[in-house]
């Protein structure tokens, strides 16, 4: 029986869940840590929430930019680890920093200086517009830490030390929701902040974050040296801002090659996705307040399958960097069938929630309406993200193909779900939960095209090279 389970890719589904789990607890955390953020601003307020909301847009659309910049480092270095050349990693690891640095620059500045006229893209109110400026004037702060410590946990992930990089987010995570209670109830001394209290709490914790990377960073030479030429085989990475200014020849080439469809990939989809917010913004406070509370059960639901996408582009993509094409496919199938079991699970883990959601949010009777709706639109829609991520944002890109993301996504987002959401709302000024609806159609439309991309097989490519 042992034998069987093992010939049928019992090994691959292991080794799938063991780079997933400890993903999946960091995920987890983060979910549980957004939906405090939630619970401690909605003792402040629903205009707290809804002004935080809308806020962190900005957040999510640089968190795509790095999860972009990310993609192109963990896919060329996934590979490489797979061949064994730990040189070439730190190559990448500097061009991946340098460019990061300069994207937390464009957004850390205008979120210092004009705030508001960023919020004012988002919201007419008044004082959802005060409420957002001064939570965007210091969160900027953490821009450019976070620049650095995305990049260096990608790259661990990328050699599969996922336990690292995990432990380091967990460690944040936690400083994070500790300092939230600090400065939004007044703990310790301290004064009441409230939306501004979530931001300095998050800026703290990224510049902490920061410097845990640095020392993660040094234990890890310490090992290299002691390990010597063995030190290739012990996953040792190293965080290096020097090596932004190294010569990165070919490498800097391929980074481009896959980093900048991904990057455009990423800003295209979040700039849309956050068109969403624009949309449900002019329909009301309500509509915000309850999908502020969606993403957060959806970020519960999502969080195994998201963790098996990300797990499996690193696991397929060692593969293909080992040369092991036709067992890099069988794993990217198996990866598939996970993906849509963990989706089930996910939107039923919704289904369940709904009663205690309900009963312990403090909204208005219209928005409490919204939510439950909304939250039943989301027991399935998380499948369709779930396959969708996994394909474009996983398995393809694990293989050197980001082009394909970005054509898909650009072309499902701008000319199909954002131009629709906008139509509903504004012209045929149907009601908000018809327009969100429609506005979650988005990833079943591209299934089609998404499903004959990966029967292709034209994802499946070695990007590696003899000599860098």
């Amino acid at each position: 029986m042992r034998g069987k389970w093992k010939n049928s890719g019992g090994n691959s589904y292991r080794q799938i869940m063991r780079l997933a789990m400890p993903i999946v607890i960091q995920n987890l955390f983060s979910a549980a840590i957004s939906s405090t953020d939630v619970i401690m601003l909605n003792s402040v307020g629903q205009s707290a929430v809804s002004a935080v909301s809308l806020a962190t847009q900005y957040s999510s659309v640089l968190y795509m930019v790095f999860y972009g910049i990310g993609t192109g480092a963990l896919t060329l270095c996934a590979q490489y680890w797979g061949k064994g050349n730990t040189e070439a990693i730190e190559k990448v690891e500097g061009i991946a920093m340098r460019f990061s640095l300069g994207i937390s620059l464009l957004f850390a500045i205008p979120s210092a200086m004009v705030p508001r006229l960023m919020m004012t893209l988002f919201t007419s109110d008044q004082e959802l517009i005060q409420i957002g400026a001064s939570y965007l004037r210091i969160v900027s702060v953490s821009f450019l830490c976070w620049g650095f410590s995305e990049i260096y946990l990608a790259i661990l992930r990328s050699v599969e030390r996922v336990k690292i990089s995990t432990a380091l987010n967990v460690s944040a995570l936690l400083i994070n929701v500790c300092l939230n209670a600090v400065f939004v109830y007044g703990l310790f001394g301290a004064p009441r902040l409230g939306a501004q209290g979530v931001a300095l709490a998050t800026s703290i914790s990224r510049g902490i974050q920061l410097i845990a990377c640095f020392g993660v960073s040094i234990v890890s030479e310490r090992r290299s040296r002691m390990a010597g030429n063995e030190g290739q085989r012990t996953g040792t990475v190293r965080l290096r801002p020097d090596a932004m200014f190294w010569k990165s020849g070919v490498l800097m080439q391929d980074f481009l090659h896959l980093s900048v469809p991904a990057v455009a990939n990423d800003i295209s989809w979040s700039v849309a996705f956050s068109m969403y917010s624009v949309i449900m913004g002019h329909m009301g406070t309500d509509v915000v307040a309850a999908n502020a509370i969606v993403v957060v059960v959806r970020n519960f639901g999502t969080v195994l399958c998201y963790s098996i996408a990300n797990a499996s582009g690193i696991y397929v993509g060692k593969k293909i960097g080992a040369n092991q094409l036709d067992e890099a496919e069988r794993d990217a199938s198996r990866s598939m069938k996970l993906t849509v079991a963990s989706s089930i699970f996910g939107g039923l883990l919704v289904a369940i929630s709904m009663p205690f959601v309900l009963s312990a949010v403090s909204l208005s009777d219209t928005a409490r309406g919204y939510l439950k709706i909304m939250l039943l639109i989301n027991t399935y829609y998380i499948t369709g993200t779930a396959v969708n991520t996994t394909l474009i944002a996983g398995i393809f890109r694990a293989g050197g193909d980001t082009r394909f993301g970005l054509i898909c996504d650009t072309i499902d987002m701008w000319v199909y779900a954002v131009p629709l959401g906008f139509l509903a709302a504004f012209a045929l000024k149907l009601p908000p939960m018809w327009v969100y609806f429609l506005l979650c159609t988005d990833e079943f439309v591209k299934w089609p095209w998404v499903l004959h991309h990966y029967k292709s097989r034209k994802w499946l490519k070695n990007i590696t090279r003899e000599n860098v």
